[in-house]
């Protein structure tokens, strides 16, 4: 008769599951050697946090749920934070942990807490197992409610009792999984949308977050090319259409007076697809603006600086393939805006091949988009560089620029990329995270030897957390409490069993990094930052706009 441990590892395999990421436990020694006795491997990491974060980049990358593992209590709290990364970012993951029996303790309270409580409001569900023989039925509703619209992560907490219970061969039925298709937006719904932008003068499409959805892309890139219609994306909606094409405007790193919010201001009519107001917004709505349409897998979230005229609600590919067909060769004034578009390109370029040591951030993202192929995929961390990447870096494929731009968590990077590498072991995986970040989860460096991955850790080298400490200059506070110091970054990596670089010259990042890819295994590069760019792009440079678009509007 199958254990639950059993029958927990089944109903994964059931599910299409092929690794699970963690950090075992006494709690769930049942689940590892039922793991080591099925097809799907168990990939060791060296922290829970780093598990979580790469079973919710599996799921946004392949739109089916990562697994990750961890024992209760310390373990399983070092969970939360990928759970919530998950959670804000949609990105549909299972969280399994384990716990103290059930039915009797000779250990009292020893490491025990709320773990299903504690991860409620961070997932879609959180569940305790109370008897082996529901664990196929509570697998099948996990993985079906991980992956429904609004996608995100489900946690379920297996007891050590439960685990070891055996399960009569009549009682341990697995739950097949079936497709669930997705409506299509209502009839009147799209009239009414075609019509507002039959009507508008100057139409805009913004692309989002959720418009990066693996289903998603076809349906859009076929969107923008029957109707023409100029667009820009959010930071997490990079790539959901190639950056190459004449169409596209920008990023909206910033919310308000970037080179982009040139268009977004004139714009009479902006149709934004997949936005999620989770993610930090792009451009803020206000009394006077432009009207609204929100085009998405749910319902708009309503908030003070978005409130849509409208809404297209169903599964957005083939929603959108019915805009087009009502929109297709009537759109009069589909390219109005246009004009603005090389302007605003040519700002977003400046400075991007300057030589000056330390190297600008502009120079970074100019150089790393050198070396990385259409198809490759950039894994940032969060710090100021994210700003310039989403500014800067030109996308061509979905899903190439791996930002989160919605928790916005630090040590984030580093296990994203590794996640990408593992799933793209032909294409070139770049990891770009400051050395705050970087430090956050560089144990997992370890991991990626032992792995044996192909990939390449770009850490940006300022000693500071480099944000944070703009953000205190924005605000006229002294500079206090952002600096720290960091290991010898090259002999760090070596210690791992990478291969460490040290940039000593502007002009040899590129080279350095090309080298890097050509040779193959896990290398770390480190380049010091010039952030001097912060303050004179993205503080007084918009500062000297805000006169001008107040004189524009007058």
């Amino acid at each position: 008769m199958p254990t639950g441990a059993e029958l927990l590892v089944a109903a994964l395999a059931n599910e299409g599951v092929e690794r699970v990421f963690g950090v075992p436990g006494e709690e769930n020694l049942d689940v590892v050697e039922a793991l080591r006795r099925s097809s799907i491997e168990l990939v060791l990491t060296r922290h829970e946090q780093s598990a979580a974060f790469m079973a919710a980049t599996h799921g946004r990358l392949t739109g089916r749920p990562g697994v990750c593992l961890s024992t209760l209590g310390p373990g399983a709290l070092n969970l939360s934070t990928g759970a919530a990364y998950a959670h804000l970012g949609a990105m549909p993951a299972v969280l399994i942990t384990g716990q103290k029996p059930i039915r009797h303790s000779r250990q009292a309270r020893f490491q025990i807490v709320d773990v299903v409580a504690a991860m409620r409001p961070l997932t879609k569900l959180a569940r305790q197992v109370v008897g082996a023989e529901a664990i196929p039925t509570l697998v099948r509703d996990a993985f079906r409610v991980a992956q429904e619209e609004r996608p995100g992560p489900v946690h379920l907490e297996l007891p050590e009792d439960v685990a070891a219970e055996e399960v009569a061969a009549g009682d341990a039925h697995l739950v097949p999984p079936h497709p669930v298709e997705l409506p299509v937006a209502p009839r009147a719904a799209l009239d009414r949308a075609a019509a507002m932008v039959l009507a508008a003068e100057r139409p805009l499409l913004m692309l989002g977050a959720a418009a990066s959805r693996p289903r998603t892309t076809e349906g859009l890139t076929g969107f923008v090319r029957r109707t023409g219609i100029p667009f820009f994306t959010t930071q997490m909606g990079k790539g959901t259409v190639p950056g190459g094409t004449e169409l596209y405007m920008g990023t909206a790193a910033l919310s308000e007076r970037d080179h982009v919010h040139d268009a977004i201001d004139r714009a009479d009519l902006i149709l934004a697809v997949g936005h999620d107001t989770v993610e930090k917004p792009p451009f803020l709505m206000g009394p006077g603006g432009p009207r609204v349409i929100h085009v998405g897998y749910t319902p708009a979230g309503v908030e003070e600086v978005f409130f849509p005229h409208a809404e297209v609600v169903g599964d957005v590919g083939p929603s959108l393939e019915l805009l087009a067909d009502r929109l297709e060769g009537k759109l009069r004034n589909a390219r109005a805006l246009l004009p603005l578009r090389d302007g605003i390109l040519a700002r977003i370029r400046e400075r991007e091949d300057e030589g000056r040591f330390p190297p600008t951030p502009q120079r970074i993202v100019h150089d790393v988009r050198r070396v990385m192929p259409e198809d490759g995929v950039v894994a940032l961390d969060n710090g100021m560089y994210k700003i310039w990447f989403a500014r800067n870096y030109r996308t061509r494929m979905a899903n190439t620029l791996l930002l989160d731009n919605a928790l916005a968590t630090m040590g984030a990077g580093l296990p994203s990329a590794m996640m990408a590498a593992m799933l793209r072991p032909r294409r070139r995986v770049l990891a770009v995270c400051g050395d705050g970040g970087f430090m956050m989860n560089s144990q997992e460096m370890e991991t990626a030897v032992r792995l044996k991955l192909d990939l390449v850790v770009l850490v940006l080298d300022d000693g500071a957390y480099g944000m944070i400490r703009w953000k205190q200059a924005v605000d006229g506070f002294a500079d206090y409490g952002m600096t720290f110091g960091n290991p010898d970054f090259v002999r760090y990596a070596e210690a791992y069993g990478a291969e460490g670089h040290r940039v000593g010259r502007t002009e040899d990042l590129a080279p350095t990094l090309e080298a890097a890819f050509a040779a193959g295994g896990v290398h770390l590069v480190a380049t010091p930052i010039d952030y001097s760019e912060n303050k004179r792009v993205l503080v007084d440079e918009l500062r000297a706009r805000a006169p001008r678009e107040a004189a524009r509007e007058e």
